[in-house]
């Protein structure tokens, strides 16, 4: 895992609204798709946010009018984000640290590429996993 990069884990195209973009459209992508975050992008498709379906209990729990009520009222600023050439292993440290499921990976030139999270981690693992050799048991045979 310490070789790996995160540009050979993450998922692309990552799925993007704009700050304005009123709540329950900024849903529909996360229903389309069956994913759980959608990242909030300005016109030049640099990070401005996300908004996770955790968001979403607290936008249910608030009562808001949905149609009435933009993505940058409810999306997270305070990120976590990382480049294609991060070693997963320190992405995913760093996720452990800080208790998030969703980092958006972005490039300098194009912004944001791609998105890692717990999901991703969870499918290599289990990949790797089931390309690994057996392990031999501790019993012994007489």
């Amino acid at each position: 895992m310490e070789d790996t990069l995160v540009g050979s884990l993450m998922s692309s195209p990552v799925r993007t609204v704009t700050p304005d973009t009123d709540v329950q459209t900024a849903a529909q992508p996360m229903i389309d798709h069956g994913i759980s975050s959608v990242v909030v992008v300005d016109d030049d498709n640099r990070l401005e946010g996300i908004l996770t379906s955790t968001d979403y209990v607290r936008i249910a729990a608030d009562g808001v009018d949905v149609t009435a009520t933009s993505a940058a009222e409810y999306m997270a600023t305070d990120l976590v984000s990382t480049s294609v050439d991060e070693p997963v292993h320190e992405v995913a440290e760093t996720m452990m640290r800080r208790g998030v499921h969703h980092v958006p990976v972005a490039d300098e030139v194009e912004g944001v590429v791609g998105m890692i999270t717990t999901k991703d981690f969870a499918a290599y693992l289990s990949e790797a996993r089931a390309l690994s050799p057996p392990r031999p048991t501790d019993a012994t045979s007489d």
